[in-house]
């Protein structure tokens, strides 16, 4: 006596779950694997830009050094003075309300 196999039938709707199941299976592993690349990306691109504004923050600190040192009056003085200006008091005129 030869043995009968029976095939059980799956509706369209359980092969289409079977399908999906499997599909998610192998999908989300790689999802993740992309996702956790892409926000160490990220991080570098980050790091590289905090680098960046901390060199053009101290540069701006030191140009700002730079200006207030040119601006003191000592050095209007010298300046005037290399220019051949003199400080002179009787040509200062106040001028009140």
């Amino acid at each position: 006596m030869r043995k009968v196999k029976k095939r059980l039938k799956m509706s369209k709707f359980e092969r289409l779950i079977y399908t999906f199941t499997v599909v998610m299976v192998v999908a989300v592993p790689f999802a993740v694997v992309f996702s956790q690349a892409t926000l160490s990306e990220i991080n570098f691109e980050v790091e590289k830009m905090n680098k960046k504004i901390s060199v053009q923050e101290k540069k701006n600190e030191s140009l700002t050094m730079k200006i207030n040192e040119l601006a003191s009056l000592d050095k209007i003085q010298e300046v005037a003075k290399e220019q051949g200006l003199t400080y002179n008091n009787h040509n200062i005129k106040t001028i009140t309300e």
